[in-house]
């Protein structure tokens, strides 16, 4: 059976196992069909406050099952649904829920303080999560709704989803992923992460990152048991293994290294374990080995974006050989995946490089995203080919690297983007917040070694002739303006930062100091 949108994937599930579990959070749990009929209330509670086709919901919570039973609803009368990382600032929430036009707000009750210092411009419902004081509890409002599924029916080319990713302008772009997107990388990303009905599958990267709502929906969409986890507490994950029988997992690698040196996961039973996925930065190979060694079970790693719904490559648990003939594939991001095609391009000619030779990473995949929403400007940007009949057309990931013998090896970053522990920095945003204070004439930004993040923000400084405000200062002013992953964790002064002729900041030169002595200039 075709299944070409994710609410068919739902109801193909509800028809075929109703009562298998389809996902346990807590001491609560869902079938299949229950998790259908909650979704058809949420479906048609939204059509009371008069969601229309690709009008905007919104979700703001942590990993919380009724985030699918929103994403579910959605499908099912063709709105797209947009996840908000509740790590960021109030006024960056604001920013992205006033972008993209969301009419309906579901928010979690801790974060109601950080509503009241939102100003929304197009949100006419708040639904919570827990208790609630002016707004309505989600219980009630979808209690009166029936269960009878509407399936007004969406297209495999509607925006089904839409997360927003840091912009090198400073300001946050919506990343719009079609149900055609989502559909394919779901499909993919089960072959290559061997999900299947049978499989009980550990949700817990934050499902406001595709890593977390990717691995989610690919799970759901195979008929698999998902196990959401609604913080990410290192005791509790290995408890969820062992007492749920998982099979298969997603962790970024910095919460491999936390996880395979916890005090006691020796004592662990991990004999469930069939594979873990893990990528969104790069692994050092002493946390890979370990990791390996501790869990026992298959690794596959993973590379991909935001916009490429995902993953594009994979490294096949076969392709792990430390200390093996293949060892040096360790340092790949495996072959291309599924559909993917991939070129290395030189970013000023445009021409193809031959194997080996360093260049900017393009793919071509039916995962690639339909567009920035209400950016047309950055979505041309990103495909400077343009696109066939069929939509398919060559995407620029802004990575840098080289292609040998089919495997894909991350090299550098072409754009200035910085990944601390799995999320994202553009260097843009904590700039603009750095110069907007008294005592700083001018600022740059820039990504070092960290072990434990692989990379962490440091900001090089020219104090203004007016004086000096301490690191702590700077820090703290960042930190009131941005989410905290975002702000600097280091302050270097200089008196004049580098520039080309064009007045454009030579990163390159402010970042070798730091990078010396690492193979490779990503964490």
């Amino acid at each position: 059976m075709s299944l070409d949108t994710l609410d068919q994937a739902l109801r193909h599930h509800a028809a075929e196992r109703p009562e298998k579990v389809a996902m346990r959070a807590g001491s609560r749990s869902w079938t299949f069909a229950s998790l259908h009929a909650e979704s058809a209330r949420v479906a048609n509670a939204l059509l009371a406050e008069g969601v229309g086709r690709q009008e905007r919901i919104a979700v703001l919570d942590r990993n919380v099952p009724e985030f699918f039973t929103f994403l579910f609803g959605g499908a099912m009368i063709d709105a797209a649904t947009l996840g908000v990382n509740w790590r960021l600032a109030p006024r960056e929430m604001e920013y992205i829920l006033n972008h993209a036009q969301a009419k309906v707000l579901l928010i979690g009750e801790e974060f109601l303080g950080h509503l009241k210092q939102m100003e929304l411009e197009t949100v006419e419902r708040v639904v919570v999560v827990g208790a609630t004081g002016e707004h309505v509890r989600y219980d009630d409002w979808i209690a009166a709704h029936s269960t009878h599924d509407p399936a007004i029916g969406a297209g495999p080319e509607d925006t089904c989803f839409q997360l927003y990713t840091s912009g090198t302008t400073g300001l946050p772009k919506g990343v719009e992923l079609t149900h055609r997107n989502l559909m394919t990388a779901m499909e993919t990303g089960a072959e290559m992460w061997r999900l299947g009905p049978d499989a009980v599958s550990l949700v817990a990267m934050p499902l406001f990152h595709i890593a977390g709502s990717g691995w989610g929906l690919a799970s759901l969409c195979q008929g698999a048991e998902v196990v959401l986890v609604r913080d990410l507490d290192p005791a509790e994950v290995l408890r969820l293994i062992e007492t749920c029988g998982v099979t298969n997992a997603l962790f970024v690698p910095a919460v491999l290294r936390v996880l395979s040196s916890w005090p006691g996961v020796e004592k662990t039973d991990f004999r469930s374990l069939r594979a873990i996925a893990y990528g969104a930065s790069p692994i050092s190979e002493e946390v890979l080995v370990r990791s390996m060694t501790v869990f026992g079970c298959g690794f596959i790693q993973v590379y991909g974006l935001t916009e490429t719904t995902g993953a594009i490559t994979a490294m096949a648990p076969e392709d792990h050989d430390p200390g093996g003939s293949k060892a040096y594939l360790l340092r790949a991001a495996g072959r291309a995946a599924g559909d993917v095609e991939l070129r290395i391009v030189d970013a000023e000619t445009g021409r193809d490089l031959p194997e080996g030779e360093v260049g900017e990473i393009w793919c071509r995949t039916a995962q690639n995203m339909k567009g920035y929403w209400r950016n047309p400007e950055a979505t041309e940007a990103v495909y400077p080919e343009g696109r066939d009949t069929s939509g398919l057309g060559w995407f620029k990931t802004g990575d840098a690297g080289y292609l040998r013998e089919g495997y894909l090896y991350i090299h550098d970053r072409v754009k200035d983007m910085i990944v601390s522990g799995a999320e994202n920095v553009y260097p843009a945003e904590v700039e603009n917040a750095l110069m907007s204070h008294p005592l700083v004439a001018d600022a740059a930004v820039i990504g070092v070694p960290s072990e434990k993040w692989g990379e962490t923000v440091k900001a090089i400084v020219v104090d203004a002739p007016e004086g000096r405000a301490s690191d702590e200062a700077l820090i703290a002013w960042c930190r009131e303006r941005l989410a905290h992953f975002k702000c600097p964790t280091s302050i270097d002064r200089i008196e004049a930062l580098p520039r080309n002729p064009s007045g454009k900041i030579l990163k390159t030169e402010l970042r070798e100091p730091y990078w010396k002595g690492h193979t490779r200039r990503v964490g």
